[in-house]
């Protein structure tokens, strides 16, 4: 792993480490004009077409539904999220300060999106074979742990086998606060297995959020038993 950011163009790193909440903020020290959104969603498709090409040629033998299975994982919130993190993109990314009071530069939505448009910046910049390398470095590594712990399952069936196979209740996922515009709104939810809170998640989605608080929740039930 690299555990650090590729010599880029200045400029395009910068917008890529700016979020929208620091462009009506002139602390923020941001001098990029534009948010990283629209580099989000171009380093999402480069993100798609590298590890999809990458699963294709390492696994001939598995399926499209595994292949699939394994690029979800990779390509998710957390992986993306923990990948930021130990690149320390939380401290470098441009944020209101009501943003960073609320948990920005934590938050896992946030980071995973900064790690997409950082990507989208290293294919505009460099082209697809460094954006390739880049990923192959940082976070197709991560493929191995989730192999061999089956994390590629989802989060929420993996919760529920757990919980009911101990003779536990069906596990239950309430929003408990949601923020922002329609069109940006970010939710957390908490799981529940009878009365007792096991994880919550935040995420641009109500399934997003709930498989983050699937996964934290099966930690927190593997740390009890």
């Amino acid at each position: 792993m690299s555990n650090q950011l590729p010599v880029i163009n200045k400029n395009l790193l910068e917008i890529a480490l700016t979020h929208r909440s620091a462009l009506n903020e002139p602390s923020s020290g941001t001098t990029a004009t534009e948010h990283n959104e629209r580099l989000e969603f171009l380093g999402d498709a480069v993100l798609e077409l590298v590890v999809s090409r990458f699963l294709f040629d390492q696994f001939p033998q598995e399926s499209e539904g595994r292949l699939t299975a394994y690029r979800s994982s990779l390509v998710k919130t957390e992986t993306l999220a923990k990948t930021a993190l130990e690149l320390e993109l939380g401290q470098k990314i441009y944020m209101s300060h009501g943003e960073e009071a609320g948990g920005g530069r934590t938050n896992s939505s946030l980071l995973a999106n900064t790690m997409e448009a950082v990507i989208g910046a290293i294919y505009l910049d460099q082209g697809l074979e460094q954006a390739r390398w880049f990923i192959k470095q940082n976070i197709i590594p991560k493929l191995d742990e989730i192999r061999q712990k089956r994390l590629y399952k989802d989060a929420k069936s993996q919760l529920q086998e757990v919980v009911q196979a101990v003779g536990q209740p069906t596990p239950e996922y309430e929003v408990v606060k949601s923020v922002g515009k329609d069109h940006a709104k970010t939710f957390t939810v908490a799981v529940k297995v009878g009365e007792k809170v096991l994880g919550k998640g935040t995420g641009s989605s109500k399934q997003q959020a709930q498989q983050v608080a699937a996964t934290h929740a099966l930690t927190e039930f593997e740390k009890s038993r």
